[in-house]
């Protein structure tokens, strides 16, 4: 146990100065985007389990310790300890007189007092048994203590043999079980022996693999740099459109509302120049078709008179309803005539003119030409950054080889050398030692048989003794008769007893040495280790060194005040975490400070704000389409009379609806009594249909499409000029802003680019920081060596040795019924040399005893 402590301090002292690190094999989930994957960091494969399951014999192990609880129930004696390892036990015992140090053993005893009464029972035991087995020979020898060979007959004597009998034989079953438990605590201590070297071997392997590992693992913390440049120079070849797409999209916001109000009007010309051709050909086709119908409707109107003139609209005879339809009819005729003058509105020749002329000009071409200049930024900052690219590449080597001075801080290689060479000395010594481990387990084996082997000579002469007895037993026969192997029977439990005698108070005396001993080792150290009781004894500041407040950095940094404990130097690494931050290493060597971003990326930075971008020659607006859009407000719009126009549209194509008109008709003429006049009204009702068909239905949709363009030049030429004047101030402002008011936006995008170049490298280093404090170099062999030092000491030696004197002891006690049984027993069993006989006589009625 002290050997394996000093090696763990040893080994925990060369790596404080060494730093080296390795990491525990776990999975990694893929970066979010925009994030750099720096990979796995290579990690070897820790074989020890530092963990113990004893199997069936683990009852046994739970039974003896909850009976340790019941006979030490008091809490972790922390302050006691405290106050003793502090004083190391000098004042007291030199001074045992002084209040303070009787008040100490006051303390010690009351937390002993169960195993001390334990013990006392023990002892007494070992002192009792050896006396009284004397004065009992002796009493016997003297024909007292059932020494007489002579037996009382008793009517209940069958059921009282029967009893004893079973009694004894129960006793003995108990006896034999506490053996048994005494003997698999044997031999599973000496299995366990021969695992010590296997577990040794394991943690020395896992310390090898500490040390191999830990180059490769720097060296590949070292090569992840090459990540983060990869990533740098991609980021700086392609510094056009990362940075300058991001001064476009900026710019985008300002710039694509002016264009588009000009790509607006580009599209109100079109649509200007499409209404002032449709106004144009259809009042040509009003005109025109207004003519034809004024005539062909005067035509109708004569011919329907001359049918009216027949005699049937005129004669008294005639049929009165006859003559006033035609009344009705003559009366409507004046209403069929053209409704709308289209012959004096003016044309808008000039206007179609003047916008011929301004279209010519493409302005949805120009304002592309604009975008396109635009789309440029890319390039431009590309073109014009290209030296600070090349001298900001130039320092990434320079970075990296600053970089790859941390391997070379400390002397890695000779330190691990040192190590290894530490490692084998101390495993070979380990090696040496396991003869002499073997010899003495040999030794404590057959010893402990020798005290089973005790046991087991008693349970012999019981168990032969009992099967004589009961086997040989005649209840025929009279006990001056008894047979041959029921007196060997008696004989041999009687021999049981002496042995018992001989053998009880050497039994009782080991178990009562192996009690104390295994059991404050449970309750002292075991137990306490296992809640992390004793870590808190042992990180009490300055209970080693007075002038240490913690041990630990006070002897390896000589700065005790840091918080470095030995509980959680062996959490930390229970974890498996790097043991960069489990020996807080930072004390020697300051991660933080050497991985400075700003120590490494200050040339970069300052390289990329010197950044110059000028970008006056995008044009967004070029001076012909401008002109274009003035030309455009100076058309003539405002010139056309809209209200001429507007009143003549509404008017309609007829006075009258001519299909309305016609129907009216028809209903008219067919509620005439049939005849010529009929007739010839259906064939003008049918004139009338044809004339509605072939000429007033095409010249309304001309008049609905000669609305429409009217509507929509009279919206458009209203506050025409102001609303091109806006937009050329729109488009100003804008080449305004790129031109004289962009550097504000320039240096605001390249300072977030530069935040992006060296959240790069900033990502690097917090990788590299984290996978030395937590991945990288696993200290988790340290704390195996402490755990299989408490599974050696405590799951192997004390749980082992505790069966072992529970078993024995409780074999012991029940020693004592044994005899008492035996004794009594044996009077059963044995020949005796007197008996009672009884004479059957009326007269005397007297007892005669036969020699």
């Amino acid at each position: 146990m002290l050997e394996i402590g000093t090696l763990l301090l040893l080994l925990l002292s060369v790596f404080s100065a060494s730093g080296e690190l390795q990491q525990e094999t776990e999975q990694r989930r893929l970066p979010p985007p925009g994030k750099l994957d720096f990979g796995y960091v290579p990690a070897g494969v820790y074989e020890t389990l530092a963990h113990y399951e004893p199997g069936p014999i683990g009852i046994l192990f739970h039974l003896v310790q909850s009976f340790l609880r019941a006979v030490q129930p008091n809490a972790f004696p922390h302050d006691l300890i405290i106050k003793l390892a502090k004083d190391k036990f000098g004042a007291i015992q030199a001074e045992y007189q002084k209040p303070e140090n009787i008040v100490l053993t006051l303390q010690a005893i009351y937390y002993e007092v169960g195993f001390l009464v334990c013990a006392a029972v023990g002892l007494l035991f070992a002192v009792l048994m050896p006396v009284v087995g004397l004065f009992f020979c002796m009493c016997r020898c003297c024909d007292n203590c059932g020494g007489e060979m002579h037996q009382r007959q008793r009517k209940n004597a069958d059921c009282r043999r029967g009893l004893l009998g079973t009694l004894l034989f129960s006793t003995s079953l108990v006896i034999t079980i506490g053996v048994l438990c005494s003997y698999a605590a044997n031999q599973n201590l000496s299995s366990q022996v021969k695992n010590i070297r296997r577990l040794v071997n394991s943690n020395m392997r896992d310390l090898h693999t500490f040390a191999n590992d830990t180059p490769m693992q720097i060296d590949y913390l070292i090569s992840q740099y090459a990540t983060a440049k990869k990533k740098v120079i991609y980021d700086l070849n392609n510094i056009g459109p990362l940075l300058g797409g991001r001064i476009q999209t900026e710019l985008h916001k300002e710039v694509h509302p002016a264009l588009d109000q000009v790509l607006n009007m580009a599209g109100a010309m079109r649509e200007t120049k499409e209404a002032l051709e449709n106004v144009s050909v259809s009042l040509v086709v009003l005109q025109e078709g207004t003519g034809k119908l004024s005539s062909d409707l005067s035509q109708v109107r004569s011919s329907i008179n001359r049918t009216l003139s027949d005699p049937d609209c005129y004669d008294e005879e005639s049929d009165a309803t006859t003559v006033q339809l035609c009344h009705s009819i003559r009366q409507s005729l004046p209403q069929l005539q053209i409704g709308a003058n289209f012959t004096r509105l003016p044309n808008v020749n000039s206007q179609l003119e003047r916008i011929n002329g301004v279209v010519k000009t493409d302005l949805s071409a120009v304002v592309q030409r604009g975008f396109s200049s635009l789309n440029d930024t890319p390039d431009m900052v590309m073109e014009q950054t290209r030296s600070v690219v090349d001298s900001v590449q130039s320092l990434m080597d320079g970075i990296g080889n600053n970089i790859s001075t941390f391997s070379k801080v400390f002397p890695v290689q000779s330190f691990l050398s040192n190590y290894t060479i530490f490692i084998s000395h101390a495993h070979a010594k380990i090696e040496d030692c396991y003869p002499e481990i073997d010899k003495i387990d040999f030794y404590r084996w057959i010893g402990c048989i020798a005290l089973c082997c005790m046991v087991v000579l008693v349970l012999a002469f019981n168990y032969l003794g009992l099967l004589c007895g009961t086997l040989g037993y005649d209840k025929h026969a009279s006990p001056t008769t008894r047979g041959c192997i029921s007196n060997t029977g008696g004989t041999m439990l009687m021999a049981g007893v002496g042995f018992s005698f001989i053998f009880s108070w050497v039994l009782m005396g080991v178990v009562t040495v192996l009690f104390l001993a295994g059991g404050n080792m449970e309750k002292l150290v075991c137990e306490p280790f296992h809640n992390k009781e004793l870590f808190k004894v042992v990180d009490t500041p300055y209970l080693i060194n007075p002038e240490w407040k913690n041990f630990i950095p006070g002897y390896m940094y000589n700065d005790s005040e840091l918080e470095l404990t030995v509980e959680s130097l062996y959490s930390t690494c229970k974890q498996n975490r790097g043991i960069y931050s489990a020996m807080r290493l930072d004390k020697i060597f300051n991660m933080s400070s050497f991985l400075n971003t700003t120590l490494f990326t200050k040339d970069v930075v300052d390289k990329l704000e010197g950044v110059k971008i000028d970008l006056r020659g995008i044009i967004l607006l070029e001076a012909d389409g401008k002109q274009n859009l003035r030309d455009f407000s100076e058309v003539g719009l405002s010139e056309i009379n809209y209200a001429d126009y507007l009143e003549e549209v509404n008017k309609g194509v007829t006075e009258v609806d001519l299909l309305s008109f016609t129907r009216e008709l028809e209903s008219q003429t067919d509620l005439m009594p049939r005849g010529p006049l009929q007739t010839a009204l259906k064939n003008h009702v049918g004139t009338l249909q044809q004339i509605h068909k072939q000429q007033v239905i095409p010249m309304e949709q001309t008049l609905s499409a000669l609305n429409q363009s009217m509507r929509f030049l009279e919206r458009t030429a209203s506050d025409l000029s102001n609303k091109v004047i806006a937009v050329l101030d729109a488009v100003e402002a804008a080449q305004y802003l790129i031109s004289q008011n962009v550097t504000l936006l320039i240096n605001q995008e390249t300072r977030k680019y530069t935040a992006t170049i060296i959240g790069y490298f900033h990502q690097y280093i917090e990788w590299v920081k984290t996978s030395l404090a937590v991945e990288v170099a696993p200290c988790k062999p340290f704390s195996n060596i402490l755990d299989t030092a408490e599974i050696m000491s405590c799951s192997f030696l004390v749980d082992s040795m505790n069966v072992f004197w529970m078993g024995l002891g409780c074999s012991t006690l029940f020693l004592l019924p044994s005899v008492i049984l035996a004794v009594k027993l044996a009077k059963y069993y044995r020949r005796m040399d007197t008996e009672d006989v009884y004479d059957d006589s009326s007269i005397s009625g007297t007892w005669h005893f036969t020699l």
